[in-house]
């Protein structure tokens, strides 16, 4: 045997050629899309941030997915950040609250009531508490006091336990704190327990609240009288005398129409001023969220407008204070 290994015939140099060649041979160059794009109006171009160091194109700071944030804020420069336009997520803050400026010392004037003084209208907004909607639980009560103006005043709070909040209801006894935008406690209102379970009639089962200014030392009483008909008050003073008289409405249920509480002289002769409750549609009807207006003189004596402002949240506790609702366990 030999030992040549046999071999395929060898081909023509041109069949060869033909075989290498691929039926469709791809292009040399991509084809040319210029025709079919058409230029837009330049936009501003964003300057590159002060510790850019390279590695991204001059008009873009990262690696971006269209229509999001730019995942690097620059801290320096002068330049803002353009976005592109889009849907972006809102940061919700709570809008900041402005307070009344306020006032040198006042001869005659307890420290913190300065406000009242340059004042002869005040509103006292209650705070909406959807807890007490949704869970039938009694809280505390928050009020905002503002000027014509929308500028803060004070902020009252209500200081009461759970117990007594849910068990008496809006009979419970309870302290409010007034505080200015210091934090500092300027005025303080309490409103002892009183049993209701006898004759109305009885002394002993008259309402009463008792305002402080500054706290421990007595301005006045605000005291609440039997009536067949209408909501009767009288506002005293520290040692107990009749100042002023207050008369409401013959209904306070009344439903589209505001309440109006008549500040008097103890004659009746004179209109001192008024405790407003407004109406707020379904708001006042469902909820604990009232809106009283108080109105006096400008010249009248400042202890007398912390007594009236005063006077105020006992018509509240007493007649538009709204208990949730008890759901029953059968």
């Amino acid at each position: 045997m030999s030992d040549v290994v046999p071999t395929a015939p060898e081909k023509p140099a041109d069949e060869m050629e033909n075989q290498i060649k691929s039926p469709d041979p791809l292009p040399d160059a991509p084809p040319d899309y210029n025709s079919h794009f058409v230029p837009g109006p330049p936009g501003r171009a964003v300057p590159p941030p002060v510790s850019y160091s390279g590695g991204f194109p001059v008009r873009y700071y990262s690696l971006q997915q269209p229509g999001t944030i730019p995942y690097y804020k620059p801290t320096g420069g002068t330049y803002p950040i353009q976005y592109q336009p889009g849907k972006y997520p809102v940061s919700y803050q709570s809008a900041p609250i402005t307070w009344m400026p306020g006032s040198a010392p006042v001869p005659d004037c307890p420290p913190g009531l300065e406000y009242l003084t340059q004042l002869d209208n005040i509103h006292v907004l209650q705070h909406f508490e959807p807890l007490e909607v949704m869970m039938s639980f009694e809280t505390n009560n928050k009020y905002d006091i503002k000027n014509n103006l929308d500028q803060m005043i004070y902020i009252v709070t209500e200081d009461t336990d759970d117990f007594a909040r849910n068990a008496y209801r809006t009979l419970r006894p309870f302290v409010l704190r007034v505080t200015d935008f210091t934090g500092r406690e300027i005025m303080t209102m309490q409103r002892p327990f009183r049993c209701t379970c006898c004759c109305f009639c009885c002394p002993s089962t008259r309402q009463e609240l008792e305002v402080q200014c500054p706290p421990g030392v007595t301005l006045g009483y605000v005291l609440d009288h039997w009536n067949l008909c209408r909501a009767v008050y009288s506002v005293q003073n520290e040692k107990r005398e009749s100042v002023m008289r207050i008369r409401g409405p013959c209904s306070t249920y009344g439903c589209g129409s505001d309440s109006v509480f008549e500040v008097t002289s103890l004659d009746g002769v004179s209109n001192i001023g008024s405790i407003i409750r407004k109406w707020n549609g379904l708001m006042s009807a469902m909820g604990d969220a009232d809106h009283f207006d108080i109105r006096f003189p400008l010249d009248l004596d400042v202890k007398m407008k912390a007594m009236i402002f005063g006077a105020c949240f006992l018509i509240d506790f007493m007649y538009f204070e709204r208990s949730p609702p008890q759901h029953s366990s059968r």
